[in-house]
């Protein structure tokens, strides 16, 4: 990791934080710190603390004394969720719909604010920036892990991906095509999947051929995470864990209709071949010879 790299979003991170007053007690000028500014906003049509703390990234304890603090404003009321009475739900109460209005309001005059210093061209550049930042932050945050071939969320993952191509899929998708658990764990393989703020995202799975030749199957990103770059990643991933398993050879095959993934297996160093399994679903067939 270049130092340059980590010094210079340090020194944007710093920067950005005073520029939006989120080290002022009173952010946008209103009465509260930035945080309980942030929950109201998250909270919006209503929501359970459990999703509010999963999307916030907050610690529980944490989060539930700021929904009080909220509470004793009169800014939020709390009730048992209707669908499930271990989980405790968080709305606006009027007081705090004015105020998020107001939030918003303020929040919009501020961004104007900063973008008038700059001519069209510049706001556009901006813009076009921030996407970007986003895009790779958000790709820098997701996670890829080796779970279990026979995990929940190896399956979910699995399951999503037989939907998703099925409706791609001229002929339909039989799921009877996927891997099963005991190809893609221990000896004969691995199954990676993606998490984004503890969701499932993505997945990709390597299975053994033979001695020497993987297979890589199922790599999917799911539509919210999309052109990110996380489905090179996985298959990163995959490679990775191929070449530490002394494999030097990896092979696989995708559906025509899936340009995307043929241009994306061409562009990292696979080489179209013939067709080294009968396979329904194959109408390309590729290969890459891994570095050790």
């Amino acid at each position: 990791m270049s130092t340059e790299h980590v010094t210079a979003l340090r020194r944007f991170n710093r920067y950005f934080t005073r520029r939006i007053g989120a080290l002022d007690d009173h952010y946008l000028g209103q009465d509260r710190p930035l945080g309980e500014a942030r929950l109201l906003f998250e909270i919006g049509d209503g929501a359970s603390l459990r999703e509010l703390r999963g999307r916030l990234g907050l610690d529980a304890g944490y989060l539930s004394r700021m929904a009080k603090t909220l509470q004793a404003q009169g800014m939020v009321r709390m009730s048992v969720h209707p669908d499930d009475n271990r989980l405790r739900r968080v709305e606006l109460t009027p007081a705090g719909r004015t105020e998020v209005k107001e939030q918003n309001r303020r929040a919009g005059a501020l961004a104007a604010g900063l973008l008038e210093g700059l001519a069209p061209a510049q706001r556009t550049e901006l813009t076009a920036a921030l996407a970007t930042v986003r895009r790779l932050l958000r790709l820098a945050a997701i996670r890829v892990d080796l779970v279990d071939g026979a995990a929940p969320d190896a399956r979910a993952c699995l399951d999503a991906y037989a939907a998703d191509i099925d409706a791609r899929f001229p002929e339909g998708f039989d799921t009877s095509d996927l891997v099963r658990p005991e190809e893609v764990s221990g000896q004969r393989g691995a199954f990676f999947v993606a998490y984004e703020e503890g969701r499932p995202v993505g997945c990709g799975a390597l299975r053994r051929l033979r001695p020497g030749i993987g297979e890589i199957r199922h790599v999917w990103v799911h539509p919210d995470a999309r052109r990110l770059g996380l489905a090179r990643r996985i298959l990163t991933a995959l490679e990775t864990e191929a070449a530490a398993r002394g494999l030097d050879t990896l092979r696989l095959d995708t559906h025509a209709t899936l340009t995307e993934a043929q241009a994306m297996y061409r562009a990292c160093g696979y080489r179209e071949i013939d067709p080294y399994v009968d396979h329904v679903y194959g109408d390309f067939w590729f290969e890459k010879r891994l570095t050790p």
